[in-house]
């Protein structure tokens, strides 16, 4: 019932002419998740051996990036890019929108899941064309975030990454630019 009703706020989202791109599997079947993990390793295999700095890499290394195994909802977010809905309205200067949008729905989710005391993941170490495969969607798909909700270990406001030393977060003034 949560699921329904953050995955129905979400679904509220502002999309570009309307025409709500996103596409949502549940992936539930053991074996997919299980495709999704093996996945996971590999791409976060490769993306260690990127960081040449031995204390680097064993950072990276220490830092938790997945809750495969100990979150009960995994959702894969794809974009449609043939999308009839919204008819182009637009996208003719800006076809990205259709990206933008789904994003504008998974951070709509993510505030949703948060009121109801979820956490949510944004699995980004992935091979985007193996979990389309592994999926079994059409080409016109295109994977924007491999989602892992439930319920958290611990309520922080701010980011993991931080408070393990990763990075800090930066002032807003070093963003905000004025021409």
């Amino acid at each position: 019932a949560v699921l329904d009703k953050v995955l129905a706020l979400a679904d509220l989202a502002p999309s570009v002419g309307n025409s709500q791109p996103w596409r949502i599997i549940n992936v539930v079947m053991p074996e997919f998740r299980a495709q999704m993990r093996a996945n996971f390793e590999a791409a976060n295999q490769l993306a260690a051996e990127a960081y040449a700095n031995p204390a680097e890499r064993a950072g990276y290394l220490a830092l938790k990036l997945a809750g495969f195994d100990t979150a009960p909802v995994h959702l894969a977010i794809f974009c449609d890019g043939s999308t009839a809905q919204g008819r182009g309205l637009g996208r003719q200067t800006m076809p990205e929108m259709l990206n933008y949008s789904c994003v504008a729905m998974i951070t709509t989710l993510w505030y949703a899941a948060r009121a109801e005391g979820l956490g949510m993941g944004w699995v980004s170490i992935l091979d985007p064309g193996h979990v389309r495969t592994a999926l079994s969607v059409t080409e016109s798909w295109s994977l924007i975030a491999y989602l892992l909700l439930g319920e958290p270990e611990d309520q922080h406001i701010d980011p993991e990454l931080e408070r393990f030393g990763w990075q800090k977060r930066t002032p807003a003034s070093t963003r905000l630019l004025q021409r």
